[in-house]
């Protein structure tokens, strides 16, 4: 039985001549891209040494030697932008993992099952929904300390209920289709259903979602870094050097401008990548808008 794809289906070519026809995609990716590279380059190379510190350094303004001048203990931000990347991206990409892994297949099972499993789900969905991430990560962190991987437990937490709405309401779109009406009268179990038939026809959907969900993992990491709650010193985070900057915005204002333009950018590119699949992947959300 042939499968049915709920978006036309097209050829690698003209999907990537729409890709660099369309705007979003192009400047969201070249951002992403860039922000990647500059993770991936920390790992062997930084101007500086961020756990190193110069004192007599200390909130120097940017220069030839400090691209991005000093903070208050000397330390260059340009390495420590560098370096925070990679954790905001890191703790971002495995909490958008874990709610993708938990809450899509949470979402489809609830879907195919519908009635009184359904509804549970969706109500226990509805509890976990009610607490953010900074509340799960205040718990978590009451329990077991502050530290990268409790804020990685607490976003991961926060996004599966997300995952697990978005997968629930493809799904149920999908499930009344005359394709699915074939392949049960085949004799297909709702697993194989939902396995061969359901997730591929809404991967466009939690592929865009899961832009936008990275996107709030490395705002929720900034923030969980920001009140002390991420990543732990003197390991730099983006959230972190805010949180150091706000009692020095007059002597060296600096110390928050980059690191809030690298959150700022960060977060644009990712969402206008997401907006740009969706365009590619979906011609129909361009016509709703």
């Amino acid at each position: 039985m042939t499968l049915h794809i709920d978006i036309p289906q097209e050829t690698l070519g003209s999907i990537l001549a729409k890709a660099f026809r369309n705007r979003s995609f192009l400047i969201g990716f070249a951002i992403t891209v860039l922000v990647a590279a500059i993770a991936v380059i920390s790992y062997v190379w930084t101007p500086y040494d961020v756990t190193k510190l110069v004192i007599s350094d200390k909130t120097l303004a940017p220069s030839a030697a400090h691209w991005f001048g000093t903070d208050h203990f000397g330390r260059d931000i340009l390495s420590m932008i560098m370096v925070g990347a990679r954790n905001s991206i890191a703790v971002a990409l495995v909490a958008v993992g874990i709610g993708m892994g938990v809450g899509v297949p949470l979402g489809a099972f609830a879907a195919a099952r519908g009635g009184f499993v359904d509804e549970a789900l969706m109500r226990l969905n509805d509890l976990v929904f009610a607490f953010p991430a900074l509340l799960s990560a205040i718990m978590i962190t009451a329990i077991f300390g502050p530290g990268a991987i409790n804020a990685i437990i607490a976003i991961g937490i926060f996004n599966i209920p997300v995952f697990a709405r978005v997968a629930r309401a493809g799904a149920l779109a999908i499930w009344p289709r005359e394709f699915i009406l074939a392949a049960r009268a085949a004799g297909k179990s709702k697993t194989q259903i939902t396995i061969e038939h359901v997730l591929p026809n809404i991967a466009t959907l939690l592929l865009v979602q899961g832009t936008i969900q990275f996107a709030l993992g490395i705002l929720a990491e900034a923030g969980l870094s920001y009140v002390g709650l991420g990543a732990q010193p003197p390991m730099p985070s983006w959230g972190r050097m805010l949180f150091d900057a706000q009692t020095r915005m007059v002597v060296a204002p600096w110390m928050a401008i980059f690191p809030g333009t690298a959150i700022v950018v960060t977060v644009l590119g990712l969402n206008l990548l997401g907006d740009g699949i969706a365009d590619i992947l979906d011609p129909k959300s361009r016509r709703q808008r």
